[in-house]
């Protein structure tokens, strides 16, 4: 199964999500409006697919930190805590799924985060 099928599997099996493309590339929102997971296919100076999502306070430098080789600041949204995820090393689908879920509760209301858990 490539990336793109198992990161959309993810993500709209979550309370109220859709999916369309901004700025050329899949990308995962809260009802219609606010992103949380954007899929890159390649580019961006990656050679590889990547997503980029809001990670919680302190987790996107903790990562890049610990694990430099898999996960990075992504450009444009770093700066705003969000993390991108290479998805071609050393994929652990459990942890991939983690984190989408980690955005989503990040930027969804309370209502739809109670939904999950």
């Amino acid at each position: 199964m490539d990336p793109l099928t198992r990161i959309r599997a993810i993500c709209l099996g979550l309370p109220e999500c859709s999916e369309r493309l901004s700025h050329g590339c899949p990308t995962f929102f809260v009802r219609q409006k606010t992103s949380f997971v954007k899929y890159i296919g390649g580019g961006y100076d990656e050679p590889g697919p990547t997503i980029w999502c809001p990670a919680p306070e302190g987790v996107q430098a903790e990562l890049v930190d610990a694990e430099p080789e898999r996960f990075f600041v992504p450009p444009y949204v770093g700066p705003s805590g969000w993390i991108g995820v290479r998805l071609d090393i050393d994929p652990d689908w459990g942890e991939f799924a983690e984190i989408i879920h980690d955005a989503y509760r990040k930027v969804a209301p309370k209502k739809l985060v109670a939904e999950l858990d």
